[in-house]
């Protein structure tokens, strides 16, 4: 199995060095963005490009994804002393190209599985967490007043959870089958969306729903309802970066992201993206992941 290494800020060479061209500074472009600056600068001609997916089981259109992560984008960009645009990836299918084909030099990937694919892959590495989703939980939501204590007496009962290869769904299989229930064993049914999911519980559609959307779990149980079980943490949004970029230059867009919530101008970016900041991530806990998740 696929162990991520570590990136180390001192792994650079001498590509980063060659880069740093200087030339006197014109006045009249001190109002450029940031990326004219660096062309104009002598910087390279290449533009880095993040691929952002924020996943299918909610409500998010493309043309708002890409402006909650420009302002990172415009640190990274300044950082990197090169321009970085974004590429949203508002499919799964298109993230899983992206990542196979290494279309993107960094990415915000948003689920874990898709994430952890492209690691094993060896294609990619883990560049940092998201705070505050490291230990992303699925509950299954249920009108039973007791948690499940013999989980093959829910045999045959219907099951709803959210589309078939978000992470929620991912988990939920994978809760299953360390129970030692195939998926299978249950009456699946699958909706979009996360929010949709009590509906089915509360009308009798299914015995239990899964959700991992702490707000849909709140009003669930502020309506009487319960949660039978709770699955393992998983970590869901994830940095990643391509093997292809050197170690100088993945080692400074490390240290940008995870310093980004150290800074005014960083908590600023990071408020646009409603993200708190990021944290380094764990390749241990990667490994175990992608055994429990059957990746």
């Amino acid at each position: 199995m696929y162990i991520p290494a570590p990136i180390r800020s001192g792994q650079l060479d001498g590509s980063a060095a060659s880069a740093r061209r200087t030339r006197r500074p014109n006045p009249l472009r001190l109002a450029a963005p940031a990326s004219a600056l660096l062309l104009a600068a002598g910087a390279p001609a290449h533009a880095l490009v993040i691929g952002v997916t924020e996943g299918v089981s909610y409500q998010a259109a493309e043309s708002q994804i890409a402006p909650r992560f420009e302002p990172i984008a415009e640190a990274l960009s300044k950082a990197l002393k090169q321009p970085v645009t974004i590429k949203v990836l508002i499919s799964y299918t298109s993230a899983r190209e992206a990542l196979k084909e290494q279309q993107v030099d960094l990415a915000f990937i948003h689920p874990a599985h898709v994430a952890l694919e492209a690691i094993k892959g060896g294609r990619y590495q883990a560049l940092a967490w998201t705070s505050g989703f490291t230990a992303y939980k699925v509950s299954l939501l249920c009108k039973e007043p007791q948690p499940i204590s013999d989980w093959k007496s829910i045999a045959g009962k219907g099951l709803v959870m959210p589309d078939a290869d978000s992470i929620t769904a991912v988990i939920t299989r994978a809760m299953l089958r360390e129970q030692g229930l195939q998926p299978t064993a249950l009456k699946l049914t699958n909706t979009r969306y996360q929010d949709a999911v009590p509906f089915y519980v509360q009308n009798g559609f299914a015995a239990y729903g899964a959700t991992a959307a702490s707000g849909v779990v709140k009003s669930w149980k502020d309506g009487g309802g319960n949660v039978c079980a709770q699955s393992r943490a998983v970590p869901i949004k994830q940095w990643l970066v391509s093997r292809k970029l050197d170690a100088a230059t993945a080692g400074a867009a490390r240290d940008t992201l995870l310093g980004l919530a150290q800074s005014d101008a960083g908590k600023r970016a990071l408020a646009t993206s409603t993200y708190t900041g990021f944290v380094a991530p764990s390749a241990e806990v990667e490994t175990a992941l992608m055994s429990w998740l059957g990746i």
